[in-house]
């Protein structure tokens, strides 16, 4: 299994590498956003003819995001999430709707700078009473919209203040510390069906598990296509773009996350994410600001 990553080696310098068998090898590209601005043809071909190996022991894996990517989420793309989101409501009905009309849900999640991967910390809103990670396949899109690979997403979300109003759903799902995505990106070209991958979560608590869920991408109601290309109707992402495909994980309203707490997410053929919770955004701004600095962030 082979992996695209965003590393920073020995000497802090930030570059792009093809992680396989413990090697790690650079591509001849500047960063993540350059990769994406070329076809997918090319991307392959640039990861086929990685440099020679470099020390892998002394790099830093990075978020897959760089330049002036941006996350987005897809929301009720599955029955799961669909009933969730109509248990937590004050108005079922627009998820029913949604659910079942041609037009998805589709909405900003984070700005690349914003992105937390890998043991780096996700944070539970201070003015909500219910929080819960949202375990999701996010597809990596060049600026044309190609699916050039697949990442694991935690798309944290507050259920009390989007439960309280709809209209809220900015103030529910975009803040510091909300937005996850795993450091090792699984090339495009070697996952054969995404629409048949097993996805599970698990939340721990003072080392012992207080939830566990497990769901298949198969049970997705939206083609992965289709999403896409919602969301590049009258839109523009120049360096490309994570879409998060959607939830059917979901804890049960009294099963909500606590500063303390530990999520693991793994999909299979894809990869897994790790993330301690931490309470407020202070420790993700410190995490954030720890992180070698890039031109292209």
């Amino acid at each position: 299994m082979s992996h695209l990553v965003r590393f920073a080696d020995g000497t802090g310098t930030v570059r792009v590498g093809l992680l396989a068998d413990d090697q790690l090898r650079p591509l001849a590209v500047a960063s993540m956003s350059d990769l994406l601005r070329r076809p997918l043809a090319e991307i392959r071909e640039l990861a086929e003819a990685a440099g020679e190996p470099v020390p892998a022991s002394g790099a830093r894996l990075l978020p897959p995001l760089d330049g002036r990517m941006e996350v987005w989420a897809a929301g009720v793309t599955y029955l799961r999430s669909e009933e969730a989101r109509r248990e937590e409501s004050a108005d079922e009905d627009v998820y029913a709707r949604v659910y079942r009309a041609e037009r998805p849900e589709l909405f900003f999640k984070s700005a690349a700078w914003r992105v937390v991967t890998d043991d780096e910390p996700i944070a539970v809103r201070t003015d909500s009473a219910n929080n819960v990670p949202e375990p999701e396949l996010g597809l990596l899109l060049t600026r044309t919209g190609e699916i050039a690979g697949y990442v694991v997403v935690d798309d944290v979300s507050s259920r009390s203040i989007e439960g309280e109003n709809p209209l809220y759903l900015p103030q529910a799902k975009i803040y510091t510390g909300s937005c996850a995505v795993s450091a090792r990106v699984r090339p495009a070209w070697e996952v054969p069906d995404p629409l048949s991958l097993a996805l599970r979560m698990r939340i721990l608590r003072d080392g012992h598990e207080v939830f566990a869920g497990e769901s298949s991408t198969a049970q997705l109601n939206r083609e992965p296509a289709g999403l896409v290309e919602y969301l590049w109707r009258d839109n523009d992402f120049p360096d490309g773009a994570v879409l998060s495909t959607g939830t059917s994980v979901v804890p049960g309203l009294d099963q909500g996350l606590q500063p303390g707490d530990v999520v693991e997410i793994e999909i299979g053929e894809v990869g897994s994410l790790r993330s301690p919770v931490v309470p407020g955004a202070d420790e993700v701004r410190r995490a954030l600001a720890a992180r070698p600095s890039t031109s292209d962030h």
